[in-house]
């Protein structure tokens, strides 16, 4: 049975590009449009869709308010689009916070090769949140007209996260790096939050996102945690208690010598090609041949298995490699894709990383 959508958007001729793009895939279906975030509760209240993309700028009730109201009655996967603009990413960046799972520029075109590849972006990361968990509340889990796909994934949610006792050896790591994707801002933000000012190691982000988007999670970021945290810049120095995140549609690497280690920001690598910009694997690389094995590196929720070459060098080395658990993770596919191919030494929920970290980075 397909994924039923729900499209949301005030320009009619935007909801009829969505909808043949989507209804092209037979695990999708369009079964309802809406005009506005008012229109969008009552649709999703009556048609109780499996998936819904949502347009953040919108007459009567704007895109973000609709999210809050879904998630606060009835809450659904859902997938942001926004302009690509410093005003349209911090209005994406509420929206995640607010409950959305994934974003997308309204021109999909602007972060794809070519019109194929964007449109099958945008089917890709409707069907990855499709159905996936969400916070719910009794009311949610016995909401009629749900495909059992969706039943089954809204219940699995309710199966809270339980501490798990650190069995990690504490070692003198020198820095710390992560890479992320899908409901990755969200999950950024709760493990760098408890990172005390004085945190012992420098941190690189790699988040899939596009350019200005990742400057204005940067500057949130920078505002909500204790370290510090920056758009990485060519030539950086690394320093501790501070976080770089990699630039959207660049690559960040790492070079020099781990007591004086910089950043390397380039369009791209010469005889490489890789879908993502930034990328995690290259990112990972690179810091093998400066720090070697004095790396923490954490791969979180995402599509696809970015990370997983890098994390293999870097645990070549004898870095130490987590993952996120798979019921905590929006998309399960960089974080399976680690603990498949046996590289992760842990899988931990995103609920117990941040305080692992603490525990394993005390001097």
């Amino acid at each position: 049975m397909p994924f039923k959508v729900l499209v949301v958007d005030d320009s009619s001729f935007y909801r009829r590009r969505v909808r043949e793009i989507l209804n092209q895939d037979p695990n999708l279906e369009v079964i309802g449009e809406a005009n506005n975030g008012q229109v969008a509760i009552e649709q999703m209240q009556k048609l109780q869709p499996d998936v819904i993309t949502m347009d953040v700028e919108m007459p009567v009730m704007d895109g973000i308010a609709a999210v809050r109201q879904i998630m606060k009655s009835s809450p659904t996967p859902i997938l942001m689009f926004s302009s690509i603009t410093q005003d349209g990413a911090e209005a994406t960046i509420s929206a995640l916070e607010a409950g959305a799972l994934d974003f997308l520029p309204k021109n999909f075109e602007d972060i794809a090769k070519d019109r194929q590849q964007a449109t099958s972006m945008l089917r890709a990361k409707v069907k990855s949140i499709a159905g996936k968990r969400m916070p719910t509340s009794a009311n949610t889990l016995k909401s009629p007209g749900r495909t059992a796909a969706t039943q089954k994934f809204f219940k699995s949610s309710s199966l809270l996260s339980t501490p798990v006792s650190s069995r990690s050896m504490r070692r003198n790591y020198k820095l710390m790096a992560i890479g992320s994707s899908t409901g990755g801002p969200v999950a950024l933000q709760k493990i760098l939050t408890p990172l005390a000012a004085d945190f012992p190691l420098p941190i690189l982000l790699v988040q899939h996102m596009p350019g200005t988007f990742t400057s204005a999670f940067a500057q949130r970021l920078n505002g909500m945690c204790k370290i510090g945290v920056s758009e990485a810049q060519n030539g950086d120095l690394l320093r501790p208690g501070h976080a770089y995140l990699a630039p959207g549609g660049k690559q960040m690497l790492v070079e020099g010598s781990s007591s004086a280690a910089r950043l390397k920001i380039i369009d791209s690598v010469a005889g490489e090609d890789h879908t993502y910009k930034p990328s995690v694997d290259l990112t990972f690389e690179s810091l093998s041949k400066v720090f070697h094995g004095d790396v923490l590196g954490i791969i979180l929720t995402g599509m696809g298995a970015d990370g997983r070459e890098g994390c293999k060098t870097l645990k070549s080395k004898g870095a130490t490699i987590w993952a996120q658990d798979e019921a905590s993770s929006v998309v399960y596919g960089m974080p399976q894709a680690v603990t498949v191919a046996g590289i992760s030494e842990r899988s931990l929920a995103l609920d117990v990383i941040a305080s692992e970290i603490i525990t394993a980075t005390k001097g």
